[in-house]
C-alpha cells in the first residue's frame, strides 16, 4: 500500500474551479458524497479532489490513499426525488491496480512540438476470468495544465511508492523456442507494455543452447531488479538454473555437491513462448503472455520450490520436475528428430515409445514429507526431524517415475501432472506407474486430459516426499543395438535418459533428488486461486 505521507495535497475542490474544470462543468456545483458511501472510503485520507470528465460525464473525482473514486455530477432536483439515484452510482479503481500514468495530448499537423493538453491517462491492470490479467486505460479529461500537473505529480508519487515493482530488467529471448515466435511475442505483446510502465530493459537474443547459462554466470546483474526469459520450459529451466548457480557462486557455495543451496538473488519472470509452457501455466494459472507480463510489471512475487539433482555425490543441476522411464525415453527419441517441429517430433516419439513400451527395473527410496516442520527452517537448512530420517524403499519394474515440485499444469493436463502439490509447499509429488499392459498404461495417460483422477489405477502409486533416490538395477536403459532408432538409445550409450523440465539429462547411475523450499522468486499471482478443484 502506498505510504500516507504525500506532497502537493489539495483538499475539497481546490484547483478545480472555473478556469480549471472542463468547459461543460463550469457552472455545475460540486456534489458531496452521499450518506451511503462505503465505510472504507470514508475512513481513508483524501489526497486530492476535483472535477474531470470521464466518458461523457463531468464527475466529482476523489483520490484517497487506497483508491480513485468518481461519481457523475447531477443537476439539483426536488427533495425526496430519487428517480435518478441510479445515475449517481460511485465507481472506483484501487491504486495498486494502476501501473502507469501519462499526460494526454492532442497533436495536429501544425503542432510539431507542443499540442493541446486533454487531461491524464491512467494505465490499469484488470483481473478477468480464469486468472487472466488485462491492461486497460482510464482517461481523466481536464484542459487545465496546472490542475492536471498537480494530479499527475501525485499519481507519479503514488506509483513510486510501490517499491516492489521492477524498474530495470534483463531480458533473455530464445529465438528457437516452439515455432520460433519468441521474438515476435516479445516485440508485439511484451515490449509495448514494459515501455508504458517505464521499465528499462536490456535484451539479449540467445544464439545457442546454453548461451543463457554462460551469460548469466558472468554478466553484471547489479543494476537489474529482475531477469525475464521469453521461451519454452527448457529455456526457463536453463535461466532458473543459471540464476541459482550464480547465487551459489556469489555466496561461495561449493557447486560440486550442493546440500543447502542459497536462494536466487533476483526474481525471474517467465513469458510463455514454447510448446507446452508448463512452468508459466503452473505459475500464472494460464499460459497467457499479457498476464505473465502484467505480473512482472505489477511486481507480483511468488516464492517457488526447486529441486537439486545429483549422482554419486556430485551435483548435476537445478530443476522443477523430472520423469524417468517412459517420459525420459520419449524425450531421448524426440531429440533424434529435431528436424521436425516440436509438437510433431514429441507426438511421434510418444507413439513410437508406446509401441516399444518396456519397464525399467529399479529401486526407489524416498523420505516422506514432514508437514509439521516449518518451511522457513527447512529453507535455511535446519536438521531434519526423526520422522524424516525414516527412508522408505520400493523396488520392481516401473513404466514411468515422475518427481515434481510444481503442479505442472498444461493444456493436455488441466489439473496438472502433479495436482496434489503446489508451487511452494516444500514437497514433491512422487508418482510411480508399475509395469502393466500397454492399453492400461495408455488409459492412465489419457486420464490426464480430463478432470478425473488420473491416479485411480491399481498400478499407479503416489507419495508426497522431500527426497527421492532412483537406482536402476540394469546396466543400460533397455537398449537393443539391433533395433534401429530404438526408443531407449541415448547419445552416451549406457546412460539412462531423464526428462528434466523438458531437457534431456543422461545419467549412468543413481539419481538423488532433493526439494528446497522457496529457493527462487518468480513473478506470478497467488497460486491458491489457480489450481482447478
Amino acid at each position: 500500500m502506498p505510504r500516507g505521507k504525500r506532497g502537493g495535497r489539495v483538499s475539497a475542490l481546490e484547483g478545480c474551479r472555473e478556469e480549471e474544470a472542463p468547459p461543460a462543468a463550469d457552472a455545475v456545483p460540486s456534489v458531496l458524497w452521499a450518506s451511503g458511501q462505503q465505510p472504507e472510503a470514508a475512513a481513508e485520507q483524501i489526497l486530492l479532489r476535483g472535477i474531470f470528465e470521464i466518458g461523457r460525464d463531468s464527475c466529482d473525482v476523489v483520490l484517497s490513499e487506497r483508491a480513485l473514486r468518481w461519481q457523475p455530477i447531477q443537476p439539483e432536483r426536488p427533495t425526496g426525488d430519487s428517480k435518478y439515484d441510479f445515475l449517481r452510482k460511485e465507481e472506483f479503481i484501487e491504486l495498486k491496480d494502476i501501473f502507469s500514468v501519462k499526460l494526454k495530448w492532442r497533436y495536429s499537423v501544425k503542432q510539431q512540438k507542443s499540442g493541446t493538453l486533454l487531461g491524464i491517462t491512467l494505465f490499469i491492470c484488470l483481473r478477468k476470468e480464469q486468472n487472466k490479467l488485462k491492461d486497460s486505460t482510464l482517461d481523466l479529461i481536464n484542459f487545465s495544465e496546472d490542475h492536471c500537473d498537480i494530479w499527475f505529480r501525485q499519481f507519479k508519487e503514488i506509483l513510486a511508492d510501490f517499491s516492489n515493482r521492477p524498474k530495470s530488467l534483463k531480458i533473455l529471448l530464445n529465438p528457437q523456442s516452439h515455432k520460433k515466435e519468441a521474438t515476435q511475442v516479445y516485440s508485439e505483446k511484451v515490449e509495448p507494455l514494459l515501455k508504458i510502465a517505464g521499465i528499462k530493459t536490456d535484451v539479449t537474443i540467445t544464439e545457442y543452447e546454453g548461451h543463457a547459462l554462460s551469460l548469466l554466470k558472468e554478466c553484471e546483474l547489479q543494476g537489474f531488479d529482475g531477469v525475464v526469459c521469453v521461451g519454452g520450459d527448457g529455456f526457463a529451466s536453463e535461466v532458473a538454473h543459471a540464476l541459482l548457480l550464480r547465487a551459489q557462486k556469489n555466496s561461495r557455495v561449493e557447486t560440486d555437491l550442493i546440500l543447502t543451496p542459497v536462494r536466487a538473488q533476483l526474481p525471474l519472470g517467465v513469458i510463455p513462448a514454447g510448446s507446452t509452457n508448463v512452468l508459466a501455466h503452473s505459475l500464472h494459472g494460464i499460459p497467457h503472455v499479457v498476464t505473465a507480463t502484467l505480473h512482472i510489471i505489477m511486481g507480483h512475487i511468488q516464492p517457488v520450490d526447486v529441486c537439486t539433482f545429483s549422482t554419486t555425490g556430485k551435483f548435476i543441476r537445478f530443476g522443477f520436475s523430472a520423469m524417468f522411464g517412459f517420459g525420459g525415453r520419449a524425450l531421448a527419441l524426440a531429440e533424434k528428430y529435431r528436424w521436425m517441429s516440436p509438437n510433431q517430433r514429441m507426438d511421434f516419439a510418444i507413439i513410437k515409445t508406446l509401441a516399444k513400451l518396456k519397464p525399467e527395473d529399479c529401486e526407489i527410496s524416498f523420505l516422506p514429507f514432514n508437514s509439521s516442520q516449518d518451511l522457513e527452517e527447512r529453507a535455511e537448512g535446519s536438521p531434519k526431524s526423526d520422522y524424516n530420517d525414516k527412508w522408505q524403499m520400493i523396488q520392481g519394474r516401473f513404466l514411468n517415475v515422475s518427481i515434481m515440485a510444481i503442479p505442472c499444469l498444461c493444456s493436455v493436463a488441466p489439473r496438472g501432472l502433479a495436482p496434489n502439490t503446489r508451487l511452494n509447499n516444500g514437497s514433491m509429488a512422487l508418482i510411480i506407474a508399475r509395469n502393466t499392459s500397454r492399453p492400461e498404461f495408455i488409459k492412465h495417460l489419457k486420464r490426464y486430459t480430463s478432470v478425473k483422477n488420473q491416479f485411480n489405477f491399481p498400478f499407479v502409486e503416489t507419495y508426497t516426499v522431500e527426497e527421492v533416490k532412483v537406482h536402476p538395477r540394469s546396466n543400460i536403459s533397455g537398449h537393443n543395438p539391433e533395433e534401429e532408432d530404438g526408443p531407449y538409445e541415448t547419445t552416451s550409450g549406457n546412460s539412462f535418459p531423464w526428462n528434466v523440465d523438458g531437457d534431456l539429462m543422461e545419467v549412468a547411475s543413481e539419481v538423488h533428488v532433493r526439494v528446497h523450499p522457496r529457493l527462487i522468486n518468480l513473478y506470478g499471482g497467488r497460486i491458491e486461486e489457480m489450481i482447478p478443484k
